[in-house]
């Protein structure tokens, strides 16, 4: 199995941050692969974007075969998904760059570990960074950066969650579930996945996690101080295609309050309400104490958390507003 010796002091100082560049490589790696999505917002999102993406593959014959070499099954080419800096979110021109900047000789190197063995004739060219920044920057300006403010609250919201969850259960908790394959295994030990690699030690390392909104995967590294996991949002979170609240139910309650009232079908904090939503925390406390006052909503201590869960009247009412309910 593939695992990281991290010390304690090294996971104590492990951090979620948010990458653009990151969730831009999420959204390519689900156009490029061939398997069919499984998630309904992933299928309507795919439905979106796929006919263009296909379009401009078949008029670069370079770009098939270059993913076909970066994204193997259980290996990504180190050049095209750099780590994060680790610093808070970096622009996404900025993280771009690094891509862009690949040299040629490393670009091959990366390839050939990813294949293992020589990459084709056809790669062996001195622009492939530069061509692999261009189709990230396709990627982003065309799918990521219409929708990218709402990709950030959820994003944003899913740490709220996992940091609620370490603070209840620790690391070990937090980690268990972050990606499939991954789990502490005790003894200074972090499996990142069930492949047959060998161990990679690093303690004293800046240890990354870093949420995508797609259900893909992966790890990367830059050299032996700076790890990084990038996992799928949790549940519900990850719903591109979340529906937004019933227009009679919006009618009924107000947007804002109807909107809340149908993202607490599962408990959620006034914190992940306020990244989901976009709305102020003063408007959320508002809009919840309604909420509280009708009986539609509850609250329950968790950790250092309250957590909001609709009741049975609130899930009747948004059942009923729901159409084809």
């Amino acid at each position: 199995m593939g695992w990281w010796q991290v010390d304690a002091d090294t996971l104590a100082g492990g951090r979620f941050v948010i990458s653009p560049l990151n969730e831009t490589i999420s959204s390519l790696k689900l156009l490029q692969r061939h398997a069919p999505a499984t998630h309904p917002g992933e299928r309507a999102w795919l439905a979106r974007h796929l006919p263009a993406f296909r379009a401009r593959l078949a008029g670069d014959p370079l770009t098939p075969l270059l993913l076909r070499a970066a994204f193997r099954p259980t290996w990504n080419a180190d050049f095209i998904t750099p780590t994060p800096a680790g610093q808070g979110e970096e622009a996404f021109a900025r993280e771009l760059d690094r891509v862009r900047a690949a040299t040629a000789d490393a670009v091959r190197a990366d390839l050939t570990v990813a294949l293992g063995g020589p990459p084709p004739a056809a790669l062996l060219r001195e622009d492939l960074g530069e061509h692999a920044a261009d189709l990230l920057d396709w990627v982003w300006q065309r799918t990521v950066l219409p929708d990218w403010p709402r990709r950030r609250r959820v994003l944003e919201a899913d740490i709220v969650a996992r940091t609620a969850q370490l603070s209840r259960g620790g690391w070990a908790a937090a980690l268990d579930d972050l990606r499939p394959g991954m789990r502490w295994l005790g003894n200074d030990r972090l499996q990142i996945n069930t492949q047959d690699f060998p161990p990679r030690e690093a303690s004293g390392a800046q240890l990354l996690f870093v949420p995508v909104s797609f259900r893909t995967s992966w790890v990367s590294w830059e050299g032996a101080h700076r790890f990084a996991v990038v996992y799928p949002c949790a549940g519900v979170l990850a719903e591109p295609g979340r529906p937004a609240a019933p227009q009679a139910l919006g009618a009924l309650l107000g947007q804002g309050r109807a909107g809340i009232l149908v993202l607490l079908d599962s408990p959620k904090s006034t914190t992940q309400l306020v990244a989901l939503t976009g709305l102020a925390l003063g408007s959320v406390g508002r809009h919840l104490k309604v909420l509280l006052d009708a009986r539609l909503v509850r609250r329950r201590r968790s950790g250092r958390s309250v957590l909001y869960y609709r009741t049975e009247p609130g899930d009747l009412l948004v059942n009923a507003a729901t159409p084809d309910n």
